[in-house]
């Protein structure tokens, strides 16, 4: 398994947005609103690859996992952390964070920033394991209840 940086180079997002769609596919009938990567489109995936920091997790030619990373005045938000179905289980969500807290090390901020759905508790439990803690509960604009929380993870400096 290799980690990677995706830069002006990378000419595969016909593959990176197939890796997306189907890690968040689960999530499709549990969310309400539905999941921002339904709205990716090769352009617009590109587009945010150039104004992010996009790390993919590859085995042999296989895009395994991808990691979108954007730095905020106190921390660095992990957006769509994605790992293929068929490679869960095996690491490769820590080694992409494991990449994001290096990031925030390099840049002096002193942690890690994501938003995961309120009906998927099972990925709460995930991200607890993994070092997050929630820090607030938001809605989505239209909304007048919890749709999502927010978990931070300190990163030493």
């Amino acid at each position: 398994m290799k980690i990677v940086r995706i830069d002006e180079g990378f000419q595969r997002w016909d593959e990176l947005l197939a890796l997306i769609l189907s890690s968040f596919a689960y999530m499709n009938d549990r969310i309400d609103p539905p999941s921002s990567a339904l709205k990716l489109t090769l352009p617009s995936l590109a587009d945010r690859a150039r104004l992010e920091i996009v790390y993919a997790a590859t085995e042999g030619e296989v895009l395994r996992g991808c990691v979108f990373l954007r730095p905020e005045d106190d921390c660095l938000y992990i957006g769509k952390l994605a790992i293929s179905p068929d490679a869960q289980g095996r690491g490769i969500g820590r080694r992409l964070l494991a990449v994001a807290e290096e990031v925030a090390r390099s840049r002096a901020l002193a942690s890690l920033r994501l938003e995961t759905r309120i009906e998927l508790v099972e990925n709460h439990r995930v991200f607890v394991r993994w070092g997050f803690e929630k820090t607030a509960e938001n809605a989505h604009p239209g909304f007048t209840r919890t749709t999502s929380i927010e978990m931070r993870k300190p990163v030493s400096v």
